[in-house]
């Protein structure tokens, strides 16, 4: 009966700063690393358990799961967007500004991937901005396009050989896609999006 409880409890809404980071951190971790697994365990076959258990891939697969990380905020936080630029008003690069806040606030909770290391780490932390910063100088775009321009990117980022990856780019981008419109219907669902625009602007 706990468990069922637990599956079906009304997932809490979003009304402040903090609710919204959490949202933002869960949800871009998830659709990296749902993808990275996945398509990996699907090019493994039968021999995914054998694969995941070594250790060189085990590090492959960490190494693309921090490099990815900030594409999935950079995805997230521009859907986030898209939400709340109706509510935002005259206020709406103000209201991006604060956005963007959040989203380095959330990448700023981990350390250095020792992966990665520090100068690689304050490198994507820059291009997390910058591509952010971005998303003010354009109409907001349909949630579904709006990974086009990281999928050839995370796609790279898959730890499996190039010439193993086959034509799975296409599958990837779908993936990407569809998984950010679940992540939009859920914040739609939870979200009180003038309380949160109001909050972001205080």
């Amino acid at each position: 009966m706990k468990l069922f409880e637990k599956l079906f409890r009304p997932r809490p809404p979003i009304r402040d700063r903090e609710a919204l980071a959490d949202f933002i951190d869960a949800q871009s971790a998830f659709i990296v690393q749902k993808g990275i697994f996945e398509y990996s365990r699907a090019r493994a076959g039968h021999y995914a358990k054998v694969l995941f258990a070594e250790e060189g891939f085990a590090r492959s697969v960490e190494l693309a799961r921090w490099q990815a990380f900030p594409l999935g905020l950079a995805m997230v936080g521009e859907m986030v967007d898209v939400v709340l630029r109706p509510h935002a008003g005259a206020d709406r690069r103000a209201v991006l500004d604060r956005i963007i806040m959040v989203v380095l606030s959330v990448f700023d909770r981990y350390p250095v991937p020792p992966s990665i290391g520090e100068a690689g780490w304050q490198e994507a932390r820059r291009e997390l901005e910058r591509r952010l910063d971005l998303v003010g100088g354009h109409a907001p775009k349909r949630v579904m396009d709006i990974p086009d321009p990281l999928a050839e990117s995370y796609f790279a980022m898959m730890p499996i050989h190039e010439k193993l990856r086959g034509r799975d780019f296409d599958t990837t981008r779908n993936y990407l896609r569809i998984s950010l419109c679940n992540i939009h219907d859920e914040l739609i669902e939870r979200i009180d999006a003038a309380a949160v625009t109001g909050a972001l602007l205080k």
